[in-house]
């Protein structure tokens, strides 16, 4: 772990960090990554000499244990640490992730929208250009290397890259599991089947296409499009994600192939990264309607822990109705139960829920979550958690909406027999 000074550039060309995912109260990297430090920044760079994160130096950046994190959609996020405790309760997680498109947070104001931040993202640039400038010199060819790569990953080129994964998966990834934050949503996803079984009308981030299944061949074309993108980074990665909305509808064959196959041509026994993971979506008619063979399957493979998240969103009548969503509380009820079944009787498999939440249902809403979460449970239970996700305009909503919110929020959590946190929706 080498550094070489050039000029103000201090580079570091190979960086190893954290083998293992965890929970962290400060800045952490994992994997293996570049690094170059200037006198206001620290640039880190991916395998492949993309940007991946930036943290500030001096006394312009919010807080020096914070951070911008560029995901492999070509977004940028800001980490930020907020009251640790305050932050971990909501989320599970010691950072707070600001999004730079609308999603469902209620905390407020967006730190990316500031001028610190949009002047350390353009900063980028300038690197760009000095590195450029100074491939010329003598230097270690590690660090040549590094500068050249650099260079070449323009905004231009990033954008591409980013563009080509959404070709390649049918389109962008427009919400990541939740439970995806245990690997700080670094997966590759890769898409086995279109759309989802329930067009329910409250929905903002699904395609409102009917379901669909991709055959083996397509989904093997996928995976092999998708290695030669994520290129030498690829050793960084050992989580993935089987999309689109509702994968666990595309049956055990399907589903099999595509978690064998990514497993063995992403060398995921190979990754920098300990613990492969394997990450899906299902609706609760997809969860009682599979068999039992595909679980005794799924907790067979080579990945360390496979996470199923199911969309309940709602357990009484008035509720699903509200939300137009063409399932029953009885539906929703026996899909709870399969998910505590499933988490006692499999060792891998760890099944969580999605319910939407917010001020503007009726009470019958908390009042079915806090009996569903509460009196339908034993008092202890080692596995599954329980995601609320707002349902809040967050053009118009105010000080004292994001109050009441959080505080029914925390009401619910202190009732609740399992994990429960609030769902940051994600894309990629």
């Amino acid at each position: 772990m080498e550094s070489y000074q050039i000029e103000d550039l201090l580079i570091t060309a190979h960086k190893k960090g954290a083998s293992r995912f965890g929970k962290f109260s400060y800045p952490i990297r994992y994997g293996q990554f570049s690094e170059i430090r200037t006198a206001t920044n620290s640039f880190q760079f991916n395998l492949n000499g993309e940007i991946r994160f930036i943290q500030g130096r001096g006394n312009g950046w919010p807080y020096p244990a914070e951070w911008l994190k560029r995901s492999a959609g070509n977004d940028w996020v800001y980490y930020s640490a907020g009251d640790y405790k305050g932050v971990y309760d909501l989320l599970g997680e010691y950072y707070y992730p600001y999004l730079p498109y609308p999603s469902n947070s209620i905390l407020g104001d967006n730190p990316l929208k500031g001028p610190q931040l949009r002047s350390a993202i353009n900063s980028c640039t300038a690197l760009r250009e000095k590195a450029r400038e100074l491939v010329s010199r003598s230097m270690p060819d590690q660090v040549k290397r590094l500068l050249l790569r650099i260079a070449e990953n323009t905004p231009r080129v990033l954008r591409s890259k980013a563009a080509l994964l959404h070709r390649v998966i049918g389109g962008r990834a427009t919400v990541l599991p939740p439970d995806s934050r245990h690997v700080d949503y670094d997966v590759i996803p890769l898409t086995v089947a279109e759309g989802c079984l329930l067009k329910c009308g409250f929905c903002r981030v699904k395609s409102g296409r009917g379901f669909k299944q991709w055959s083996a061949g397509a989904i093997l074309n996928e995976i092999q499009s998708l290695k030669q993108l994520y290129g030498e980074d690829l050793r960084n990665y050992n989580a993935l994600f089987l999309g689109q909305h509702d994968a666990l509808h595309a049956g055990r064959d399907i589903i099999l192939f595509a978690a064998e196959n990514a497993y063995e041509l992403f060398q995921f026994e190979r990754s920098s990264m300990e613990e492969p993971v394997l990450f899906l979506f299902g609706s609760p008619l997809s969860m009682i309607a599979t068999e039992e063979n595909l679980f005794e399957a799924l907790d067979s493979l080579p990945y360390s822990t496979v996470y199923i998240n199911i969309g309940l969103e709602a357990a009484d009548c008035a509720t699903l109705r509200g939300l137009k969503r063409p399932v029953t509380a009885e539906t929703v009820h026996e899909a709870f139960a399969l998910m505590l079944d499933i988490n006692r009787r499999y060792k891998k498999i760890e099944v969580t829920a999605n319910f939407v939440f917010g001020d503007q249902f009726s009470p019958d809403h908390f009042e079915s979550l806090v009996d569903l979460t509460t009196n339908r449970l034993d008092p202890v239970r080692a596995k599954g958690a329980l995601y609320l996700s707002p349902v809040v305009d967050e053009s118009s909503i105010d000080e004292a909406r994001r109050r009441e919110i959080l505080r029914r929020f925390r009401d619910l959590k202190t009732h609740s027999r399992l994990p429960t946190y609030l769902y940051l929706i994600q894309r990629l």
